[in-house]
C-alpha cells in the first residue's frame, strides 16, 4: 500500500494491538494477554511489525515475524476490516521476509487457520502454501 508505514511495535502498544486483534484477527484458542506480548517485544524488540497509515498513525496491520536463532516463523497477519485489498499485508510480508533475508533464514512458516478461508489468497498470492508433508503437532500445557 502506498504510504503505509511499517514499524517494530512496542511496549507502549501492547494495548492497541491486543484491541487490534479482536477487531481484525481470525479467533482461535489463544490466549492472549499483555504480558504475553510484552515478553514477546522485550525478547525480540523487532518482532511485532505494524502497519500504521501515515496521516494520523492509525493502526492497519500486524504481523508477528519470529525469528529462534533457526527457522523464521510468522504469526498473527491481520489487517483492519476496512482496510484489506490494499496491499498492507504484502507490505509488512516484505518487511517481515527482509528481516529474515538478513538472518540468512532460507525458508518462513506461516501459521495459518484452515478455517480461515479469507486470508488463504492472501498468503498464496505471497507465495506460500500448505506443506503436505507434515502437520502440526500441539500439547496444551495450560
Amino acid at each position: 500500500m502506498r504510504g503505509v508505514q511499517i514499524r517494530c511495535g512496542g511496549p507502549d502498544d501492547v494495548k492497541d494491538v491486543l484491541d487490534f486483534w479482536l477487531l481484525a484477527a481470525e479467533g482461535t484458542d489463544r490466549h492472549d494477554s499483555p504480558d504475553k506480548v510484552v515478553a514477546l517485544v522485550e525478547r525480540d524488540p523487532e518482532a511485532l511489525l505494524l502497519a500504521e497509515l501515515p496521516d494520523g498513525g492509525d493502526l492497519v496491520g500486524t504481523l508477528i515475524a519470529g525469528w529462534d536463532g533457526w527457522r523464521a516463523h510468522l504469526y498473527r497477519l491481520a489487517v483492519h476490516p476496512g482496510h484489506r485489498r490494499r496491499g498492507i499485508a504484502t507490505a509488512l510480508l516484505a518487511a517481515a521476509e527482509a528481516r529474515f533475508a538478513a538472518f540468512g533464514a532460507f525458508r518462513a512458516d506461516a501459521m495459518v487457520l484452515d478455517d480461515n478461508v479469507l486470508a488463504h489468497p492472501t498468503w498464496s498470492a505471497a507465495g506460500y502454501a500448505p506443506q503436505p508433508e507434515w502437520s502440526r503437532w500441539v500439547k496444551p500445557l495450560a
